[in-house]
């Protein structure tokens, strides 16, 4: 059973920047797209950014331009860069496969709280 650890979250001012990880196995980043979640208060959870085994990258709208995805496989993590953090993206995230989230547990996420 593959298991996912989210970290780097916390409490950051408008405008501040954060950096997620994900440990994921190198099974998955040699084989699955992988994404980056985000589930706010009182809403469903949405995806937000995910990266290809080559490379290729895709963004929400609502993330484009202030998030970057990107994974090490050497240090089996994936990563989200979020720079120009806004309140509206206060959520905690989650990372998955996600065409295999049927298959693979939800780790317990990271909270990201943008507040001044």
């Amino acid at each position: 059973q593959e298991q996912l650890v989210e970290s780097g979250g916390g409490l950051v001012q408008p405008g501040g920047s954060l950096r997620l990880s994900c440990v994921v196995s190198r099974t998955m980043l040699d084989i699955y797209i992988m994404g980056w979640y985000r589930q706010a208060p009182g809403k469903e959870r949405e995806l937000v950014a995910t990266v290809a085994p080559a490379g290729d990258t895709d963004y929400a709208d609502s993330v484009k331009g202030r998030f970057t995805i990107s994974t090490d496989n050497a240090k089996n993590t994936m990563y989200l860069q979020m720079n120009s953090l806004k309140p509206e993206d206060t959520a905690v995230y989650y990372c998955n496969a996600p065409r295999h989230t049927d298959e693979i547990s939800w780790g317990p996420g990271t909270q990201v709280t943008v507040s001044s």
